[in-house]
């Protein structure tokens, strides 16, 4: 199961992050959290945040490995319950479960909130894909690091993605960071 960030709405003065499945069933939960000012970081900045965002990141990566393997033990649970025509089940076993999928559901949300108050972009969960908006030369880009990098190395525009990722030069690594 994949994990992704479907739609980023503002709605009552919060920004509201809603999660789906790749079968884009809602996955039950919508992150919510206050509104930070639009940040953009100086390369050392970014450089600075990288291990407290590293650990956020991991610590959100196998919450969500667990609660991927969870909810396949739910669907497999369901399509055995399906092929019998109905079965008798261990509800003490599987409410256990479900409370171990709400809390790993919960250490997702809390680690994506943490992340994007900082001003960062979670990008992918999966590969662990963050960037960092930058404004160079009156034009915001995205400082682009991917889990497992030690340093930043690469950029991109904002409508490029990691396809159009560009090693970093002495341009971007002279620009400066601020809070609007």
């Amino acid at each position: 199961m994949h994990i992704g960030v479907q739609a980023r709405r503002k709605i009552a003065g919060h920004f509201v992050v809603v999660l789906t499945t790749d079968n884009w069933q809602l996955l039950r939960a919508v992150v919510s959290y206050s509104p930070v000012a639009k940040r953009t970081f100086s390369l050392d900045e970014a450089h600075t945040l990288l291990p407290v965002l590293e650990s956020l990141l991991r610590r959100g990566m196998e919450a969500k490995q667990q609660l991927e393997e969870i909810e396949a033990e739910f669907q497999e649970l369901n399509h055995r319950i399906f092929l019998a025509g109905g079965s008798e089940i261990d509800v003490v076993k599987f409410s256990r479960r479900r409370a171990l999928s709400d809390k790993a559901l919960q250490q997702v949300k809390d680690c994506l909130a943490e992340i994007e108050a900082t001003g960062v972009q979670v990008k992918d969960m999966d590969t662990g894909l963050l960037d960092f908006p930058c404004v160079v030369e009156g034009e915001t880009i995205l400082l682009c690091w991917k889990l497992g990098e030690e340093r930043i190395t690469h950029w991109h525009g904002a409508d490029e993605g990691f396809a159009g990722r560009k090693p970093i030069d002495q341009r971007i690594a002279r620009a400066k960071g601020k809070v609007n």
